[in-house]
């Protein structure tokens, strides 16, 4: 399991590891993926945040980041929305500057139920924001990660990474996500996207929630998965587990343990 902490990421939301994690995270040597959150941006100074980040890079850990996202719509045709949405990007870019990560994680926000009327104007309205927080992030030496999440199929938002790949924005494939929310099979997510994948973040379910449980708990098909990156990704994008309970942490350890493709 040592081997395997040192080639993936772990999520925890910032208030988490403030509160309760930060030891086991150090002691463990085990890498972050930071959650920032508007609780965390409201409760928390600057100066908190980088006692963190001080802490993490003393440890030489390598550290990821995931970029709010709760009511927060890049590609809202309400002005006001797209403005807290820039206000928040903000002030999430001055923690990427304390926290150096590799990579940016953040939301597509593509959701036909919600946007499909106005398809073409949220498009044009998100890339401006991704367009922007690509340039901010990489000028810090990170790279934007877009996620899926409610999207139907990678159809939804192929054009992004068709438009945005002049400043390397990439892929971070969610199966889970995929599973609970999506139409299209996970194949059909590698065919599309796979040439701008950058990132996966692991955790499982049955199909019908977005549970987060222990990789192999539930019915996704990680070794078809494994096996196609394999195959096709050289060198591997940067993996992520995403437990919401720390009972499902390591068993996904133990799962990767076994399969792990590289």
């Amino acid at each position: 399991m040592v081997n395997i902490l040192r080639h993936v990421q772990v999520n925890a939301p910032f208030t988490m590891m403030h509160d309760k994690y930060l030891d086991l995270f150090i002691r463990h040597g085990i890498n972050p993926e930071i959650g920032i959150d508007a609780t965390a941006l409201e409760r928390f100074s600057l100066s908190d945040f980088g006692r963190i980040a001080e802490k993490l890079h003393k440890r030489n850990l390598s550290i990821t980041m995931h970029g709010p996202f709760v009511d927060l719509s890049p590609g809202s045709p309400d002005p006001a929305v797209r403005a807290l949405t820039r206000h928040r990007f903000e002030q999430l870019l001055e923690l990427v500057a304390l926290f150096k990560p590799k990579s940016l994680v953040c939301h597509a926000g593509y959701d036909r139920k919600r946007y499909g009327f106005h398809r073409e104007e949220w498009i044009e309205k998100s890339l401006e924001i991704w367009s922007w927080l690509a340039l901010c992030a990489r000028e810090r030496g990170a790279i934007l990660m877009l996620e899926n999440v409610y999207e139907d199929g990678p159809g939804d938002i192929h054009v992004l990474f068709e438009r945005l790949a002049h400043l390397d924005v990439r892929f971070c494939l969610d199966p889970g996500h995929a599973s609970a929310f999506g139409q299209a099979s996970l194949e059909q997510w590698l065919e599309s996207l796979g040439f701008y994948l950058g990132q996966i973040h692991l955790h499982d379910n049955h199909g019908d929630w977005d549970d987060h449980l222990a990789l192999g708990y539930g019915k996704i098909d990680f070794q078809n998965l494994f096996n196609f990156l394999k195959t096709n990704n050289r060198p591997p994008p940067i993996i992520t587990l995403e437990p919401h309970e720390e009972e499902h942490f390591w068993p996904s350890l133990a799962y990767l343990e076994k399969y792990w493709p590289w």
